[in-house]
């Protein structure tokens, strides 16, 4: 992703001021991309977004603009404006557990939020010579989970037991609609729009500070010298760095500038079978790798429905576009507990922002 490919292009990122996306606008920027960030406020605080300088000093090349995607007419406006080549879409209501509290709200950011980006595209045409892919990214628990042994297949029927699971499906539905109705292959070279899905594992990687997820909830205790509660220890979870996936999409993206809708359609981008493990194997590594001050405690209580297993084949990924997982799981923990060591002990914006930098230029350079 770094041989220049995404130098110069244009690309629309939603949800730019979550977790997974401020690592992505921090890579894209090493790209060399034009990018234009839409979201709300960072969903947390602390925030990845803002303790790395993307909101108050962004780095060149990046522009924010802060609205919300359920307002269609300011997303289309925004789209229109900017002429995008890629437009990858990663704004959502991204947790399990608040999905059972505001189920409304995680239907109508997940599904209508989808539906008025990809909207937007379609009221936005590609400029003359110019070709446009865009990625929704959604989630690997879109599937019907059924407890299964092996990984879950892009052909594998959609699902979703919680509001936030059923969600993910209803906006793999929704783009597969756009795809078929709007973007189809036969009519390519009328709309030149190529559009995919992309399904990930658990996700980690330094500043994430989301409440109610693994890693951000043990280092927020650690760093305050307190035990951290492990919810469901047993669970099984296909867990990866965050510059995974993204290597993924952004792999996916250039196939499909190049190819159009021979890539179109749904992928999973998760890790090796090794590494996945459950919940408490990944707490005491991460714990071990904190070192002084780290306590877990297990917590066997009743808490709402989550999957027990889950796991994602990514045998079309390898295949069709030689896409690997680079890093072990042990090394991805230990640059997440590295970011996050330093975070607590008060080191700067630009050093966790330099933190990144170097965790990218290794990731794809070595």
């Amino acid at each position: 992703m770094l041989d220049g490919f995404f130098q110069g292009r244009r690309v629309f990122v939603t949800g730019h001021t979550g977790f997974k996306g401020a690592w992505l606008c921090h890579l894209l920027a090493q790209a060399g991309a034009e990018v234009l960030g839409y979201a709300l406020a960072p969903p947390s605080t602390p925030s990845l977004f803002e303790l790395t300088g993307l909101g108050a000093a962004p780095p060149a090349g990046l522009r924010n603009r802060h609205a919300d995607i359920l307002d269609l007419t300011q997303l289309t406006d925004a789209v229109s404006q900017f002429r995008p080549q890629v437009v990858l879409h990663m704004a959502a209501q991204s947790l399990v557990r608040p999905s059972y509290a505001d189920p409304a709200g995680t239907f109508a950011v997940n599904v209508q939020g989808t539906v008025n980006v990809l909207e937007a595209c379609r009221q936005a045409p590609v400029e003359a010579g110019d070709a446009r892919a865009i990625v929704v990214v959604t989630s690997d628990k879109c599937y019907e989970n059924r407890e299964w042994v092996h990984g879950y297949r892009e052909c594998d029927p959609m699902g979703g037991h919680d509001p936030y699971s059923a969600s993910k499906g209803c906006a793999e539905l929704a783009a597969q609609a756009y795809a078929r109705s709007f973007f189809g292959a036969q009519s390519y070279a009328g709309h030149k729009t190529a559009l995919a899905t992309a399904r990930a594992g658990n996700v980690i990687g330094g500043g994430d500070f989301a409440v109610d997820r693994l890693v951000p909830d043990m280092a927020r205790a650690f760093a305050r010298g307190e035990a951290v509660n492990i919810r469901r220890p047993e669970a099984v979870r296909p867990w990866q760095h965050a510059l995974e996936p993204l290597s993924g999409y952004l792999l996916l993206v250039r196939r499909l500038l190049e190819q159009g809708p021979a890539f179109a359609g749904g992928w999973n981008f998760g890790p090796g079978p090794e590494d996945v493990r459950t919940v408490g194997q990944v707490a005491e590594r991460f714990a071990g790798l904190w070192g002084a001050g780290a306590r877990l405690e297990m917590d066997l209580g009743a808490h709402p429905h989550e999957a027990g297993l889950l796991t994602l084949d990514c045998a079309k990924a390898r295949t069709l576009l030689s896409w690997r997982p680079r890093l072990e799981l042990d090394a991805a923990l230990a640059w997440t507990a590295d970011w996050y060591r330093a975070w607590a002990k008060g080191a700067s914006g630009e050093a966790l922002a330099g933190i990144l930098r170097d965790n990218v230029t290794t990731f794809f350079v070595g």
